[in-house]
């Protein structure tokens, strides 16, 4: 380098600077593993949790039940949902390039979504410590009892608003979730993130119910058929997805090994991948409970069937090279958007390829585990 000219010097680093970074093996695998090991903790515990939501009698415990009309409605609204977001972004948030344009800055949307997550991820956080904190909580401690309590209106009329009971082990559990959302707010720590998602994975597993098996049919065929449209047919979903900074996702770091905790290639699975699989996990677990028997022959053959198409998705992924879906920090992998890039793009496969391997994602559950449609309620 020392007879080398300063501006190739110049170009050369910052071609070292730009260029893409390889995972190496082992990284890839950690990355893989992690995220295999997070998707099944808020399903597997999420699914123990159900059981007793389902028979507690706490209208503030209560969960929220899914019918087969809400089924067959929620690929629409999820649909209306998404393209509205992608409206939003492309029309008022605008592109950057174009000064003067925007109705709203992109980075106060982000913003806005963010103090929106905090408030949501420390009350799912804290609602997802609690057990645990009963049974770490000091006896020599005095745990009180308090009462949140809103009404409308005197005498006779007086109607609850709110009525919210709480003790001293919940504040406990709530400025411990505190602390992490402020972490989350100020730095966008992929440590943070996880937290908060694991944390919506696990209270969507435990507080959503399928009310029969037929039901969870309609809703994994439905969201079958919203991610080939969404995903393969357009560019909604990538924009979408590139566009805002959520916990809405789990990522690992692929180069953990190289840089520690401030490590910013990010491996990605998105929620939806964890919470819809593990609802119909969580209503086979009940069945397997009201039939009392012993055995859990129904939950654990789903949560097998789970494992193998997580498992046969990052295979995938990982023989086609998949591309990646650049962030504004970093660059993030997401299961099915790669996929698109790879299998589509690089690689020519058919769309009977294509339609195969997401077929295989949410469908295999119910091909092994649900035999003959057997109605539970």
């Amino acid at each position: 380098m020392r007879n080398t000219p300063l501006s190739l010097q110049v170009s050369l680093f910052a071609l070292n600077a730009t260029a893409k970074f390889v995972a190496t093996p082992e990284g890839t695998a950690l990355a893989y593993g992690s995220l295999v090991f997070m998707a099944l903790l808020p399903i597997f515990f999420g699914a123990l949790r159900s059981v007793s939501c389902s028979k507690s009698k706490n209208s503030a415990d209560m969960p929220e039940t899914i019918t087969s009309r809400d089924a067959a409605r929620f690929p629409i609204i999820a649909s209306c949902t998404l393209f509205g977001l992608y409206l939003f972004f492309k029309v008022m948030a605008g592109s950057p390039q174009k000064k003067g344009c925007t109705v709203f800055s992109q980075e106060y949307i982000n913003l806005l979504l963010s103090v929106y997550f905090f408030v949501l991820g420390i009350l799912a956080l804290s609602h997802t410590m609690s057990p645990l904190m009963c049974r770490v909580f000091p006896s020599s401690l005095p745990n009180k009892q308090y009462q949140l309590l809103f009404t409308q209106g005197s005498g006779d009329s007086k109607e609850e608003i709110v009525n919210y009971e709480f003790d001293t082990k919940n504040l406990v559990c709530l400025l411990i979730s505190s602390v992490v959302g402020v972490w989350y707010l100020l730095k966008k720590h992929w440590i943070a993130n996880n937290l908060f998602g694991l944390a919506f994975a696990l209270n969507g597993v435990e507080l959503l119910h399928l009310n029969n098996v037929s039901t969870g049919c309609i809703l994994l065929g439905g969201l079958f058929v919203y991610d080939v449209f969404w995903v393969f047919g357009t560019n909604v979903m990538v924009t979408v997805a590139k566009s805002f900074e959520a916990p809405i996702k789990l990522v690992f770091p692929q180069d953990l090994l190289e840089k520690g905790l401030e490590a910013s290639n990010f491996a990605m699975l998105g929620l939806g991948d964890i919470v819809i699989p593990g609802i119909f996990i969580a209503l086979l677990l009940r069945f397997d409970v009201s039939l009392k028997k012993n055995s859990r022959t129904y939950f654990y053959s789903s949560f097998l069937a789970y494992i193998f198409g997580l498992g046969l998705t990052i295979f995938v992924m990982h023989t086609f090279k998949h591309a990646q879906v650049g962030g504004r920090r970093s660059k993030v992998t997401h299961l099915k958007v790669v996929m698109v890039n790879s299998c589509t793009e690089r690689y020519r496969l058919t769309a009977a390829d294509v339609f195969f391997l997401l077929f295989v994602l949410h469908i295999v559950v119910i091909n092994i585990c649900a035999e003959g449609l057997i109605l539970y309620r």
